[in-house]
């Protein structure tokens, strides 16, 4: 490949832990950042539109950035000035992964910058930003993945979704940090817990890839979201009465998006949904692209 001057990344959202894979699973989803990414001659130049514009910092401290100039730094590639350009329609701080999302882009931006077809590097700088790689490997690979550690090293394996299988996304207004939540977790769990775990995680691998009529039971989670009621009370409600309906809900993430493996894009009539956006997403099939422009 050639180095080019300007390249376009478009990279999705995701949810991770899908209810029992907790910091081990991730599906990526049809909604989409979009950055441009420019050499310029000198400096920093960064603007952004859309979800989060009022909030994210605008100097090297941003994350798209961080992200470029770590991968950069592995690839051998250090532009003199870059000018980002950030359309960004994923919703920050409702679990559905706009930080590893950030991060990804950057990624992704640096090898598509430098002409480096992207390589197995490029999902260890992205997890390495949020010290999990679930939601970073959804992004960067598209589909469903298993992710895990091997010794300081983020590895992640990607399987197809059942074509099935519609997610719905409720979204609420309120934010949760990644940072707050994970402290409401206990340091230990019961033994009967971590084996109902391993079983039901182990299960949503069959259930996601080939067998969606098991999505309820595989969906069901002993390890972190009754912990977390606290942060997102509401969601974890909302959680329980739809499975209360049969419907594979969990909390997307670290919350407090709560999603739904749908066979219909349908949810049960009844159910109070206020204070809720309701959103059906496809799932993303491809992960990262890039493009030079």
């Amino acid at each position: 490949m050639t180095p080019v001057e300007a390249v376009e990344v478009r990279v999705p959202a995701s949810s991770a832990n899908l209810g029992s894979g907790f910091d081990s699973l991730g599906l990526a989803l049809g909604l989409y950042d979009v950055i441009e990414v420019r050499i310029i001659p000198r400096g920093l130049e960064i603007t952004v539109d859309g979800e989060g514009a009022d909030e994210v910092a605008l100097d090297e401290s941003h994350l798209v950035a961080r992200a470029l100039r770590a991968a950069g730094k592995v690839i051998g590639f250090q532009p003199p000035g870059l000018e980002l350009r950030c359309r960004n329609a994923i919703p920050h701080s409702r679990g559905l992964g706009s930080s590893a999302a950030a991060a990804v882009a950057g990624v992704a931006a640096a090898y598509g910058l430098a002409g480096t077809e992207i390589d197995e590097h490029a999902l260890q700088v992205a997890a390495e930003f949020e010290g999990h790689a679930d939601n970073a490997a959804a992004s960067l690979l598209g589909g469903l993945v298993v992710a895990w550690t091997e010794g300081d090293r983020y590895r992640a394996a990607g399987l197809d979704p059942h074509p099935a299988i519609r997610p719905v996304l409720l979204i609420p207004g309120e934010s949760s940090k990644t940072s707050v939540t994970r402290r409401l977790l206990p340091d230990r769990v019961p033994h009967a817990d971590a084996a109902f775990a391993a079983g039901r995680a182990a299960l949503a691998v069959q259930a996601i890839t080939a067998r969606p009529d098991l999505l309820l039971p595989a969906t069901a989670d002993r390890l972190h979201q009754d912990y977390r009621e606290a942060a997102w009370p509401a969601s974890l409600r909302l959680v329980k009465i739809l499975r209360e309906h049969g419907l594979a809900a969990a909390v997307s993430g670290a919350g407090p998006t709560v999603m739904v493996l749908t066979a219909d894009g349908k949810l049960p009539d009844g159910v109070d949904l206020s204070g809720f956006d309701t959103r059906e997403l496809a799932v993303d099939r491809v992960g990262v692209q890039v493009r030079a422009i």
